[in-house]
């Protein structure tokens, strides 16, 4: 049986005007519109009302249900009551509403064509003003909308906005619509916003809802979990709008090709073969198959998550480590919600849903930025293996063609590259990709020349001869005998530190390794590290949906104190936030997360957390023997790193210190080394919140840059500081493990030096050919220099 849908006349001055709104009311509109008649304009084509046209109107609109009458201004208003006046006994019931011309046409056609009835459009249309005052500020607050003191949700639930526009009119018009068909009353929560009735189409386009905005859907009565369930699936699905075919976005590439890790090489080319580029047909599943469906996505889910977990035990350290988050990553509840969600919805087959849920997911990681964004290659690839195995067709993967190879790619995934052999793998390229990316981070555990963004890597044909320069990011097709000068055609063995770091005329230098895991101190120790100057502890919490007991804290840190028994290694506590999100952590949404909550700012909400880990970091240090310093990151003030070290020593640790990567700390460095007992600095973070651009900011090279005259100098504040104060001053970033630059970090004061443990010989050369007073002068001449190309130049000319 039809249900008769309430009707709405339009009386405007302009017919022009009227047909425009009546349009844009239209494209609102999911299903069958109500009857919609215009009464506009005058029969010549002019200006003005006419009181019988909007009386046909009226008749012409009535389908049993009564009509709504929406007016413009002046004279419209009586036209439209001389018209009701004309009317004989059986006109149909109407309301001639006082609304805004277009915001009330909206409201009321979305509302009509739901089936409500004349007095519930006719308010639907009257209050559909309000909704945009508050948002400019000029209404009552979103909390006086509709009210009720005495609300309580029977059901609710939660989902992430996907689309690119926010929650705009047409997705909320598909909402209001939805909400109308259930015997419910739903209502949309928004942080921002506030909260409206899900019924109210411009309340809801004004909740300023954006993409990566949380919305919480809340409803009551018989239908309540019903509506729920169907209105986050709509939400999570991108209301249609988003192409489920669609690749994930890449992060952009920087504008030149950046070297990220050291090397220069000579060798074939081998291409990465393309991954999957769209789902398959799309199948229907039947009613009663979804369970089915949904447990089979289930399976394949856990298998690619236990075929990850088998990669990582067979992997080197650090690529073990990636391996395991991208397993955390895949187990992420967003991801077979979303894809269950479009199961139930739209009887979407398992490959389909998931395809459509992880582009979602990686949809929102790259609109993040940053490290962030280069995560979603990590989702990309979590994607082609989970479809695969629903499809039961061979997983992606590099394909090894028998001989020592240059691996060019769009970009890899850590699965892709923890698995490379590095006797055969003698340089990657990629085409996108940033410093941060796990490409980056694995080819330089692994000892790979590495460059990415090399925007023309896809246009290399395979077994073209190229030579790969990690360092400076050149990548030569066909190179001449000249170029090929100095390059290896094989792989550089690792090169052990052949004795403790010190300069021309015996000033030591301590010379330790940057590790996040036990295998990764293994290497360390292989590599003859003087000891850790930076455990990155975070890594033994990212593949944990719950914070580790301090007993499993206790063996995880043992496992790399016990690598160096009785030698100098610097615990830091927990980094987390920004680029590094812990699923036992909730954090706030931040518009920028690396300007927010993390590192020790975690503790202002969870101190309990960080005296645990206090606790299980002095057991391990006392049961290894080993001289456990124990910093913390991100600090930004004298009183923070007060407040920190008194609480670390009150849970027993006996060297205390912060890290320096803010400004704001470089400046006070003075002060916060009389709270603490060293300081060691993380040129990376220093330098991206010195220069005021992300670390993966593309085309800004020349700004993320430590030799950058600007970062100098706070490295020199933090270094006087040092020197003044007598306490250890050391560097942990990527600028330790540069040999030209290490001289200049000495100079400026700088005691130790901790980096990759490739790297610690290579630096060690470079500071025995030179003596602490050269050291000093190179650090005068680079501070001294207006540009970062004129500090290395200065520095040069210092040192020949």
């Amino acid at each position: 049986m039809t249900v008769a849908l309430v009707g709405v006349v339009v009386v405007s001055h302009s017919r022009r005007l009227a047909d425009a709104a009546v349009e844009l009311a239209m494209q609102m509109v999911h299903g069958d519109p109500p009857p919609i008649r215009i009464a506009a304009g005058m029969p010549d084509g002019g200006l003005g009302t006419d009181a019988t046209a909007v009386m046909e109107a009226i008749t012409a609109a009535d389908a049993g249900a009564g009509v709504v009458v929406l007016v413009d201004l002046g004279s419209a208003v009586l036209s439209a009551e001389m018209a009701v006046e004309l009317l004989d006994d059986s006109a149909p019931d109407l309301r001639v509403v006082p609304a805004p011309f277009v915001e009330g046409l909206l409201a009321a056609t979305v509302r009509a064509a739901s089936g409500a009835t004349l007095d519930e459009v006719a308010l639907e249309a009257a209050r559909s003003l309000t909704p945009k005052l508050q948002a400019l500020g000029a209404g009552p607050g979103p909390e006086s909308v509709d009210t009720d003191d005495d609300w309580h949700a029977d059901s609710f639930d939660e989902a992430t906005l996907p689309n690119p526009a926010g929650l705009h009119a047409r997705p909320a018009a598909t909402v209001a619509s939805e909400a109308a068909k259930y015997d419910a009353e739903v209502r949309l929560i928004h942080h921002r916003g506030g909260s409206v009735p899900a019924t109210t189409p411009i309340g809801l386009a004004t909740l300023n809802a954006r993409m990566g905005d949380d919305l919480r859907v809340e409803a009551r009565g018989p239908q309540a979990a019903e509506a729920v369930a169907a209105i986050i699936a709509m939400i999570r699905g991108g209301f249609g709008e988003i192409d489920p075919n669609a690749q994930p976005p890449a992060a952009p590439a920087p504008a030149q090709p950046l070297g990220v890790s050291a090397g220069r090489v000579v060798g074939q080319v081998h291409k990465l073969t393309e991954p999957m580029t769209a789902p398959p047909e799309h199948d229907r599943v039947p009613a009663n198959a979804v369970d089915a469906e949904i447990a089979t996505l289930g399976g394949a889910l856990s298998a690619v998550i236990d075929e990850y977990r088998r990669r990582a035990e067979l992997s080197a350290p650090q690529a073990a480590d990636i391996l395991q988050a991208t397993a955390t990553l895949a187990g992420d509840s967003t991801l077979v919600d979303a894809a269950a969600g479009l199961i139930r919805a739209r009887g979407m087959d398992a490959p389909n849903a998931f395809w459509q849920a992880a582009n979602h997911v990686a949809q929102s990681m790259t609109d993040v930025g940053g490290m962030v964004a280069e995560r979603a290659v990590d989702l990309a690839d979590i994607r082609d293996r989970v479809v695969s195995h629903l499809l039961g067709i061979p997983m992606p993967g590099v394909v090894d063609p028998g001989h020592p190879f240059i691996l060019v790619a769009r970009d890899l995934a850590p699965s892709e590259t923890a698995t490379l052999d590095g006797n055969t793998c003698l340089a990657i390229v990629t085409a996108e990709g940033g410093p941060t990316s796990h490409t980056s981070i694995l080819a330089r555990s692994m000892g790979i020349p590495a460059v990415v963004g090399c925007s023309r890597a896809l246009d290399i044909a395979d077994g073209t001869v190229v030579l790969v320069d990690g360092r400076t990011g050149e990548v030569i097709e066909d190179p001449d005998e000249d170029q090929r000068a100095g390059a290896r055609t094989s792989r550089a063995p690792l090169r052990p530190l052949e004795a403790p770091g010190r300069t021309a005329d015996g000033t030591p230098v301590s010379l330790l390794a940057n590790v996040g895991s036990g295998g990764n101190a293994t290497f360390a120790a292989r590599a003859n590290a003087e000891g850790i100057g930076l455990f990155r502890t975070e890594f033994c919490f990212l593949d944990r949906a719950v914070e580790p007991s301090v007993s499993d804290q206790v063996q995880a840190y043992s496992e790399v104190l016990g690598a160096f028994p009785g030698a100098h290694v610097v615990v830091r506590t927990l980094d987390a936030g920004s680029d590094k999100p812990m699923a036992f952590l909730p954090m706030p949404e931040e518009p920028n997360p690396a300007l927010g909550v993390r590192g020790y700012r975690t503790s202002r909400t969870h101190q309990p957390m960080l005296e645990r880990q206090l606790d299980a970091i002095v057991t391990a240090s006392t049961a290894s023997g080993t001289d456990g310093w124990v910093m913390a990151p991100m600090i930004s003030t004298a009183a923070e790193a007060h407040d920190f070290a008194a609480l670390a020593r009150s849970r027993g640790v006996t060297t205390v210190g912060v890290m320096i990567e803010t400004p704001s700390a470089a400046l006070q460095a003075a002060d916060i080394l009389s709270e603490v007992d060293f300081v060691s600095i993380g040129t990376n973070d220093l330098t991206q919140y010195c220069m005021g651009v992300d670390r993966q900011a593309v085309g800004l090279g020349d700004l993320q840059d430590p030799w950058q005259p600007g970062v100098l100098r706070l490295l020199k504040i933090i270094g006087d500081a040092g020197r003044a104060s007598g306490k250890p001053v050391g560097v942990c970033g990527e600028a330790a493990a540069d040999p030209t630059l290490a001289p200049v970090l000495i100079g400026l004061g700088v005691s130790s030096l901790s980096m990759s443990p490739r790297s610690l010989q290579s630096v060690a050369e470079a500071l025995s050919e030179v003596t602490v007073e050269q050291c000093r002068a190179a650090a005068d001449a680079a501070v001294a220099a207006t540009t970062a190309s004129g500090a290395r130049d200065a520095v040069r000319a210092a040192l020949a």
